[in-house]
């Protein structure tokens, strides 16, 4: 279920707090956050954050187009590691070596 819209998207008050003292400095460092579930508004924009994925921090810059979306969305928490030398062993295997409608 979505949020309700009388209450507006939720950000993280210390994140809010962290990009406010942000703005004032020359310097922008990235933000770390394990805030996830906090919604990219439009003051994020140009900012660098290092969202945690439960394993590491993932460096992301904030775009115009990712506002309205999640931050743990720009931070994947599966890694696909490829498939197996054996799978596509038996998957090549499975394929017929000649195409149908051709004579042997």
């Amino acid at each position: 279920m979505a949020r309700a819209v009388w209450k507006g998207p939720f950000v993280d008050p210390s994140l809010l707090k962290k990009i406010g003292k942000l703005k004032d400095q020359s310097t922008k460092k990235p933000i770390k956050t394990w805030a996830r579930n906090s919604t990219i508004t439009p003051d994020f924009v140009g900012i660098s954050f290092l969202i945690h994925n439960g394993k590491k921090f993932i460096p992301i810059t904030i775009s115009d187009e990712m506002v309205g979306h999640k931050l743990g969305e720009f931070a994947p928490t599966r890694q696909f590691a490829g498939h197996t030398p054996a799978d596509k062993k038996a998957a090549a295997e499975k394929t017929p070596a000649s195409k149908p409608g051709e004579k042997k």
